[in-house]
């Protein structure tokens, strides 16, 4: 018999946490639900640990960190909203756990910890990102040393084909075409940051360096991931636009179970299409590379600075295009710290939202409503 693996849930109200417990529903001889924690929305949380019959429950970053760390789970789904998902993050990894990983700002913010932290503690990061899971699939039984490098594809958001980004709304940024996600995450897509912060995830995912990491548009959202081999080599990972995948892998491994999502039909599709990134039209690529290459707490600072542009674009009261614009200048005067040390890393993150925040109200923005 296959035996039944405890799941704390983090983040269970989101897109991400809710596909989730579908996901546990679906599979009751594999999967148990031990514990759940939200942000906010404790009337979900109530439902939720009715129907799951628990009295192990929580709201906020210091109950998900509590519940990462619980005896019982085998298995932490972080899906937690930006980088309060770090210190969850570390206590799951830090206590030997399967850290389920869809929150990529813990390895964006504090890699070097998270890293730190699996050697300590035993722990291991089974990446829920449709990305880095379709990445990981590739590479599973290879020898890196034949890896030349890897890409991570996306879709291009809505404004793939726009000419002008000087007057997008923030419901015009909220309609991804290929993929329903959570308005922060949507929003980073739309200004391709998303493909950024992953491609910092996965320099500490996989050891790769920056110059083995590339992003590529593919509109159809089919092949999630690439890598690439020293021989001319290339294995691509393929499924439809539905996050219940990456969820299950990270969820059942090293087994793969059925169910999950609808299949793809190949021949319905008929064609798919890969287009260069207009660097020009998304400076948020380019600028999380040079971040990343710089490493230190500038990671940090670039996650943090950018949850605070996207809050205040969804409240009317940034331009999409200065999204970009207040992380590079919170950047620019940014006095590194030590990455490996958590209070330094805290320490950066806190200030990069005071600073962001202040460059919202000390100049105007050109564009906002």
């Amino acid at each position: 018999m296959t035996e039944i693996k405890n799941v704390v849930v983090l983040g269970s109200s989101g897109s991400v946490g809710l596909q989730a417990l579908e996901v546990i529903r679906e599979h009751p001889d594999r999967f148990r639900v031990v514990g759940l924690c939200v942000g906010s929305d404790t009337e979900t949380l109530a439902a939720q640990l009715r129907e799951f019959s628990l009295d192990r429950g929580g709201v906020g970053a210091e109950a998900a960190a509590e519940l990462a760390a619980l005896d019982e789970a085998d298995v932490v789904l972080n899906a937690i909203v930006g980088a309060a998902g770090l210190q969850a993050s570390l206590a799951a990894l830090s206590t030997g756990k399967v850290l389920a990983l869809a929150n990529k700002e813990s390895l964006v913010a504090g890699g070097e910890l998270c890293l730190a932290a699996a050697a300590a503690g035993g722990g291991r990061v089974e990446a829920v990102d449709s990305e880095h899971a379709a990445i990981a699939q590739c590479l599973a039984g290879r020898d890196l040393r034949t890896v030349e490098r890897i890409i991570i594809t996306a879709s291009g958001g809505p404004f793939r084909t726009r000419t002008s980004l000087d007057d997008v709304t923030p419901d015009e940024a909220l309609r991804h075409p290929t993929w329903t996600m959570g308005p922060k995450i949507t929003i980073d897509s739309a200004t391709l940051m998303n493909k950024g912060l992953e491609v910092i995830e996965a320099h500490f995912l996989f050891g790769f360096s920056y110059d083995q990491i590339d992003v590529v548009v593919h509109p159809q959202s089919v092949i999630h991931g690439i890598a690439c081999f020293i021989d001319g080599s290339v294995l691509q990972q393929a499924g439809p636009p539905d996050m219940k995948i990456p969820i299950q892998a990270a969820l059942s491994f090293p087994d793969r179970i059925g169910g999950a999502a609808e299949r793809i039909d190949l021949a319905s599709i008929g064609s798919l299409d890969f287009e260069p990134i207009d660097r020009q039209k998304f400076p948020a690529l380019d600028l999380a590379y040079e971040v990343g290459r710089k490493a230190a707490t500038y990671p940090a600072v670039l996650n943090a600075a950018n949850e605070i542009a996207v809050e205040a674009f969804l409240g009317g009261r940034l331009s999409f295009t200065d999204i970009t614009r207040v992380i590079e200048e919170t950047l620019s005067i940014h006095e590194p710290l030590d990455a490996t040390d958590l209070a330094a890393v805290l320490e950066a993150d806190a200030w990069a939202r005071s600073e962001a925040t202040r460059l919202l109200t000390v100049a105007p923005v050109a564009g906002a409503p």
